[in-house]
C-alpha cells in the first residue's frame, strides 16, 4: 500500500465526510433548527403569557376580595349601628312604657283614694244618722219617754257628733 494512495483516499473520504457534514449542518441549521427554535419560542411565549394572565387574574381576584371585605366591614358597621339604634329605641320605648304605666298607676291610685274617701264620707254620714237614731231610741228607753221630737227640734245629736268629729 502506497502511502500516497492512502492519503488520497483519506483526503477523499475526509472531503466526502466534510461535505456530508456541511450538508447535514446546513439542512439542520437552515430548515429544522429554526423551526424547532420557533416552536420553543412559541411555547415560551405561551407559558409566559399564561403566567402573566394568571398573575393578572390573581391580582384582580385580590382586588375583588379586598372590595368584598371592605363591603362586608361596612355592612357589619351598619348592622352594629342599626342594632345600637334599635337598642336605644327599645330602651326609650321601655322608659316611655314604664312612665306611662306609673302615670296610669298613679291615676288609678288617686281615683281609688278618691272613691275610698267618698265612700268613707258617705258611710260616716250614714252611720252618724244611725248613731243619732239609736242614741235617741236608747235614751228614750232609759228615760221611758220618746225623745225623737225633742232631739229633732234641738239638733242635739248632730251638735254632739260634730263636736266629736271636730276633736
Amino acid at each position: 500500500m502506497d502511502p500516497l494512495k492512502t492519503i488520497v483516499e483519506f483526503t477523499a473520504e475526509a472531503v466526502v465526510g466534510l461535505s456530508c457534514f456541511l450538508l447535514v449542518f446546513l439542512v439542520l441549521g437552515r430548515g429544522l433548527l429554526p423551526r424547532v427554535e420557533q416552536i420553543l419560542a412559541e411555547r415560551r411565549d405561551a407559558t409566559e403569557g399564561r403566567l402573566a394572565r394568571a398573575e393578572q387574574t390573581a391580582a384582580e381576584a385580590e382586588r375583588a376580595l379586598a372590595a368584598r371585605r371592605e363591603e362586608l366591614s361596612a355592612a357589619r358597621l351598619e348592622a352594629a349601628a342599626i342594632l345600637q339604634a334599635a337598642a336605644a329605641e327599645g330602651a326609650g320605648l321601655l322608659v316611655a312604657a314604664r312612665a306611662e304605666g306609673q302615670r296610669q298607676r298613679a291615676a288609678l291610685v288617686a281615683d281609688g283614694r278618691a272613691r275610698i274617701d267618698l265612700d268613707r264620707e258617705l258611710a260616716r254620714v250614714e252611720l252618724q244618722g244611725w248613731i243619732g237614731e239609736l242614741s235617741v231610741d236608747l235614751a228614750g228607753r232609759v228615760i221611758g219617754e220618746p225623745l225623737h221630737e225633742f232631739t229633732a227640734r234641738q239638733g242635739t245629736v248632730e251638735r254632739f257628733l260634730d263636736e266629736l268629729t271636730a276633736d
